[in-house]
């Protein structure tokens, strides 16, 4: 029997099995592959996926479409989502930072959150702060729509199937998956894209059907 893959992520919380997007979409897809995966809490780096294949049954078009909605999630979709848990302040204040200092040790729990919302706004404004938009409000409001536009688009391409390929999920499915669950699932004081994602009830349906199949025995309350 092969050794199991490991993941070092940050931990559980709000019914997911983490709240890190990344982490997500290597748990999920070790999930729907088959593959043994051993989590070990904190970090977030990875090793690769062996011989597992959770897309083997896709044709030509369908693996061109799958790499097309991941570029999507990253350009449209993820800043918005890095916006929504490190820059936006009462988010932070209140949900990010005290869940993150919660798991580091001190004094590192007095530095880290801090570091990483910097992080989160040079990475958006890295890929967004370019004319026409100079300024951090202008930045804000686009990327957001955006994301919006993302959602949108990919609810119309799940429309009433269980995953976005049929009825078995695969790589496409755990990106999905791991961008969505952690903005569906947190408790935010402030919800502007939450309440966008909840209005697509087949992206939450979605959401619920892949914690509820694949994760129901290693969930925490957060």
């Amino acid at each position: 029997m092969a050794a199991p893959l490991e993941l070092s992520c940050w931990g559980g919380g709000w019914g997911l099995p983490s709240v890190h997007s990344e982490s997500l979409v290597v748990m999920a897809y070790a999930k729907f592959s088959g593959a043994p995966l051993k989590v070990n809490v904190i970090d977030n780096t990875w090793r690769g996926s062996r011989k597992y294949n959770a897309d083997y049954e896709l044709s030509a078009k369908q693996g061109a479409d799958t790499l097309a909605y991941i570029a999507l999630l990253e350009e449209k979709l993820l800043p918005a989502v890095l916006h929504t848990f490190w820059v936006e302040s009462d988010n932070y204040f209140t949900v990010t930072k005290p869940w993150f200092a919660s798991r580091i040790p001190f004094p590192l729990s007095l530095i880290l959150p801090g570091r990483m919302s910097k992080g989160a706004l040079n990475r958006i404004l890295l890929t967004r702060g370019e004319p026409p938009l100079y300024h951090l409000r202008e930045v804000e409001a686009q990327i957001y729509r955006d994301a919006k536009e993302c959602l949108n688009l990919l609810s119309n391409r799940l429309g009433t199937s269980q995953f976005f390929f049929g009825d078995t999920p695969c790589t496409l499915d755990a990106y999905v998956f791991g961008f969505l669950a952690p903005l569906y699932k947190v408790r935010f004081p402030k919800v502007q894209l939450q309440e966008h994602l909840k209005q697509l009830s087949n992206l939450c349906r979605f959401c619920d059907d892949i914690l509820n199949s694949y994760f129901r025995l290693s969930l925490g309350d957060g």
